[in-house]
């Protein structure tokens, strides 16, 4: 847009090009020195009025994504999910309920979340106040005398007493909404603090259910080594009886307590990752290390509900991280918008009243009353680069918030992915591993029985009985692991951030 001014005793014109303002909600020319002078100051009036309703900068749109169709290894198309399910559907052992509610209470990063939140709150009312106009007031005591140049006293004049009591009050009029931007960014940041702590009460679930799960699957590993080491002594005892006897020989014998000697190593070992394990628990728990009652709790009877994934475009809403990281995008956005809106002039409104007096007690009477209002319209003209480098800045700051949303989004399908199949997959090794462990305990009945007929000697049972504790052991384990992919995939899916239980 281009528009002549000419002077009216001359012949003398000056040519402006002017460039229109993106101030959120329409355009304009600027300057608007170009209307008649009779319309100036309607127009003006009109101008103030549509600003206090725009903001400059440019709008929030959330970015796009590919979200796929369905996950990986996850066919069907469910909008029932996992991740929507709060966590006390999901693990209904009272022990584990109970220490999942104990670290809600008094995890320390669960509480120095909360602080953060506090704290970004407390931001966005500092910086919302600005919006309002701000009063302060001021006293002044004061006694002075005048003197020569020299320092002497000037003859017959007598020191002066000033007393002064004031009220003053100022207001930036947020003509262009940089005001509401800065508090649209901080406010953003008080959200995207919430949505940090909610990951965090998830992070602090998971590692709850998964220490749990951990201390159950030791307890078994505990109780297997213990029950090994008790029948490598009996088979140990038989065949050093049978030695001294002259029946058993000393392979047989020497090989019995070699078994018995590495059962009973285990123990010692398994007590020791036990109480690792417990003090872990408990620094969870906001506790002092101590050991954790789980009487009546068993690995068997952990069993998750089997729920679909769900959409992968539900993410987008469930993850606290995914959310968070839009959150960041939003305040990053917003702040283009601050930064805009240093390029123009910043109206601010001030005033005073107040009382003057040479006595303190006139201040409250008599007409030495003190008053003003002003009106300070201040901008910009040389800034060496500041301003535009702020700006650019601002923008690239909003691209890598975009780049770590999309990033954030990428790194939840493949945690999701990763959880469906390692849930799958070791589901499948349970279940063939509990078919080797139960037939390593029918060829163990099959031997005893052997050896109780007189169809064979001890040391086949003793064979039969060396397979089948380490099978024992790593069915535990696989089963650990099944649990273990199972709080993952919740986690993934983002559930476990509702602290609110019956």
């Amino acid at each position: 847009m281009k528009g002549n001014i000419q002077h009216p005793t001359s012949n003398i014109q000056w040519r402006l090009r002017l460039r229109p303002i993106d101030v959120g909600c329409w355009m304009f020319p600027f300057p608007a020195c170009l209307l008649p002078r009779t319309a100036l100051l309607p127009a003006l009036l009109a101008l103030l009025a549509l600003l206090a309703g725009c903001a400059i900068g440019p709008k929030y749109h959330r970015p796009p994504v590919d979200a796929p169709a369905t996950f990986r290894d996850e066919p069907t198309r469910s909008t029932a999910s996992l991740g929507a399910l709060p966590w006390w559907e999901v693990f209904h052992d009272p022990t584990l309920q109970h220490l999942v509610r104990a670290a809600f209470t008094n995890n320390y990063d669960l509480r120095i979340a909360a602080t953060r939140v506090q704290q970004a709150q407390a931001v966005v009312t500092q910086v919302r106040s600005q919006l309002f106009p701000m009063l302060n007031y001021g006293a002044l005591a004061a006694r002075n005398k005048n003197a020569f140049p020299g320092g002497q006293p000037i003859p017959d004049q007598p020191a002066a007493n000033i007393f002064e009591g004031n009220v003053n009050a100022s207001w930036e009029i947020d003509l262009w909404g940089r005001i509401r931007r800065m508090t649209e960014s901080a406010r953003a940041q008080y959200f995207a603090t919430q949505e940090a702590r909610h990951d965090v009460t998830a992070s602090v679930l998971a590692q709850v259910a998964q220490g749990y799960f951990q201390l159950l699957a030791l307890d078994r590993e505990l109780a297997i080594a213990e029950e090994a080491t008790n029948s490598f002594g009996e088979s140990y005892n038989l065949f050093n009886e049978r030695l001294v006897g002259g029946v058993a020989s000393k392979l047989e014998t020497s090989s019995a307590e070699a078994l018995l000697g590495s059962a009973a190593a285990d123990i010692p070992n398994l007590r020791r990752q036990i109480a690792i394990a417990e003090n872990q628990l408990s620094v969870l728990l906001g506790e002092n290390p101590r050991a954790i009652m789980r009487a009546g709790s068993d690995l068997d009877n952990q069993w998750p509900p089997d729920v679909p994934a769900g959409l992968p475009s539900a993410l987008l809403e469930r993850r606290p991280d995914i959310r968070e990281a839009e959150q960041q995008l939003r305040s990053a956005n917003a702040q283009i918008g601050v930064a805009e809106a240093n390029f123009l002039p910043q109206l601010n409104l001030t005033g005073l009243l107040g009382r003057v007096s040479p006595e303190l007690a006139m201040l409250t009477a008599g007409s030495s009353t003190a008053w003003s209002v002003a009106a300070e319209l201040t901008g910009p003209l040389f800034e060496a680069g500041q301003l535009i480098g702020a700006y650019r800045q601002a923008r690239a700051a909003r691209d890598q918030c975009v780049l770590q949303y999309q990033a954030t989004v990428l790194n939840a399908f493949q945690e999701v992915s990763s959880a469906l199949i390692s849930r799958e997959q070791l589901a499948e090794a349970y279940v063939q591993q509990a078919r080797a462990v139960a037939a390593y305990r029918e060829a163990t009945r099959v031997a005893t029985e052997r050896y109780r007929r007189g169809q064979s000697s001890y040391y086949e049972v003793l064979q039969e009985q060396q397979l089948l504790f380490p099978a024992e052991n790593t069915l535990a384990q696989a089963r650990y692991g099944q649990l273990a992919a199972v709080v993952q995939l919740y986690r993934a899916l983002g559930g476990g951030w509702e602290q609110q239980a019956p």
